[in-house]
């Protein structure tokens, strides 16, 4: 026996075996999991032993969606994420060039910004805020939720936009009263910037992808699914497939990736598919998962697709990145081709388009245990429920998102279309399948916050005092389930990881403090000990 756990409070979340004391481990398997006696009457010479101290044990935790690269990159740009004005943004920035001795004509990046945290003037920064900063290098600063970039003069100048460009399908990037561009742009009109951004290097990607790698462990993440080929310009899906390979076959990845794969164009997923891709491809650290598609676009960004206009914005209901023809063929082509589908949709209105379009395709070419999905699912109601059952379409949840989106949700849609939103206690009493995650980082990577959320129904301060729609409270063994089991399911691996079973991975992490027993208040500061993947240590505090 390699390994032996033992004098813990395991947790299994397989119902066959509950509760255990003890975990044998030989090569990157569970071997056997029992009481102390009979595990460790287990070991032999070369057994490693690990005394968990009566300390909780759980299943690897698997993030069901986030953006492991473009976090990698975050890393190293300016964070932004506390920032209480345009005028924090705009000294934060500069302190962040002068640290870093950054040459002018070289582009600065930096996200988390959000203007509704923003104490004086609630309203995006221009690119005249931005030339505050600099005009002798590009800067790009991306709003939290990623659906919206400000970019100062000279980007643009570099793009080069002006009064005679048009505006881009699926976006919009916002003009002043001559018809020059502010420097706001939003959701399909990112890319007018974006694409200009010189691509990393190779040994710039992989590096990224260690430091988020290192980073997840340390939250007890032992797998994520993760869109990653927006991070490139072009959605360079063979460099990003590449550097996992490569991660992966010198040994240094220590997480195992399901990657969704982002391709918003047919001829995208057509250069993909007869590149000889397809959903499942791989081994169990790296595979490929499915198409991932961005239907609309945020809340707090008022770009989500509503099917009816916003309660404190009347003039618009979102932006919607396809029409349903266009949604259709790509929903099509992926299906036919054997792909699971996954796609990004927070509105209603993008959702029921989602839906149908899957709808349509189970139709024309029936598939059982398809696993498309929907990820974030936030503005529901009861008859796109009953769909989501109906059609057995997975809901990829982000718990976290409550911390903010109670503060704004009510403004945004009103009392009444707001009380079936967030619904994840009727997913479950429905049987919608559902999954948890982070979409970091939008909001930070790390598990026990997205828990807490789940639990509480409130945000990090503990507002409001009994939850909001406390009715849609999970308990703490629904989150943590649908955080290991929910998510391997999501991507077809509920057989081989997800619990602590027999024969399955030995992916597993311990508390710091017992979650089933504290306080639901304290859950979000429970920290990680240690970190285990296929029966390696990766991570010990």
């Amino acid at each position: 026996m390699d390994l032996i756990l033992f004098n813990g409070r395991i947790h299994t979340m397989d119902s066959s075996y509950p509760r255990a004391e003890a975990i044998a481990i030989k090569g990157d398997k569970i071997f056997k999991v029992g009481n102390n006696d009979e595990i460790l009457y287990l070991k032999s010479e070369g057994t490693k032993l690990i005394d968990l101290k009566g300390k909780v044990l759980v299943p690897g935790f698997n993030d069901s969606h986030m953006h492991l690269l473009g976090f990698g990159y975050f890393l190293n740009m300016v964070d932004l994420s506390g920032c209480i004005s345009i005028d924090e943004v705009v000294e934060k920035t500069k302190d962040f060039i002068k640290e870093k001795n950054i040459q002018k004509d070289i582009w600065v990046r930096g996200r988390g910004w959000n203007h509704d945290y923003f104490e004086a003037e609630k309203r995006f920064p221009t690119r005249y805020d931005l030339d505050k900063i600099s005009t002798e290098h590009p800067i790009v600063l991306t709003r939290a939720c990623g659906h919206i970039c400000i970019a100062n003069s000279k980007a643009i100048e570099m793009a080069g936009l002006n009064k005679e460009t048009h505006q881009v399908e699926g976006g919009h990037f916002d003009v002043d009263e001559i018809g020059e561009p502010l420097g706001i742009f939003r959701e399909n009109a990112l890319d007018l910037i974006y694409s200009i951004i010189p691509n990393p290097e190779p040994e710039e990607i992989k590096k990224a992808l260690k430091a988020a790698t290192a980073y997840a462990n340390s939250k007890g993440l032992t797998s994520v699914q993760t869109d990653d080929f927006g991070s490139i310009s072009s959605y360079g899906f063979k460099r990003v497939i590449q550097a996992y390979n490569e991660l992966n076959e010198s040994g240094e990845l220590t997480l195992r990736i399901y990657e969704q794969c982002l391709l918003p164009e047919i001829n995208m997923l057509n250069e993909f598919l007869e590149a000889g891709y397809a959903t499942g491809q791989g081994d169990e650290m790296f595979k490929i998962g499915p198409l991932k598609l961005l239907g609309d676009g945020s809340l707090g960004a008022r770009t989500a697709s509503l099917c009816q206009p916003y309660e404190d914005e009347p003039s618009t209901t979102g932006i919607l990145v396809f029409t349903q023809e266009e949604l259709d063929e790509l929903v099509r082509t992926a299906h036919n081709n054997k792909m699971q589908i996954a796609i990004h949709a927070i509105g209603d209105k993008i959702m029921y388009m989602a839906l149908e379009a899957i709808e349509k395709s189970l139709k024309e070419n029936p598939r059982l245990d398809h696993r498309h999905g929907i990820i974030h699912c936030q503005i529901t109601d009861e008859k796109l429920l009953n769909k989501y059952k109906e059609l057995n379409v997975t809901a990829y949840i982000q718990p976290i998102f409550l911390h903010y989106d109670i503060h704004i949700v009510e403004d945004r849609l009103g009392k009444d279309r707001a009380k079936s939103t967030y619904a994840f206690k009727t997913m479950l009493d429905k049987n919608i399948h559902i999954a948890l995650g982070t979409d970091c980082p939008v909001e930070p990577l790390d598990v026990m916050p997205s828990i807490y959320c789940a639990v509480t129904r409130k945000d990090l301060k503990g507002y409001p005092e009994k939850g909001w729609l406390p009715e849609e409270k999970l308990t703490v063994e629904e989150a943590i389930y649908n955080y290991t089991m929910g998510s391997a399911y999501a991507s077809f691996e509920e057989n081989i990881k997800g619990s602590i079973t027999e024969g399955k991975l030995a992916d597993m992490t311990v508390l710091s403090q017992n979650i089933f027993e504290v306080e639901p208040e304290s859950i979000k500061d429970i920290v990680v000990d240690m970190t285990i993947v296929g029966g390696r240590v990766v991570y010990e505090k």
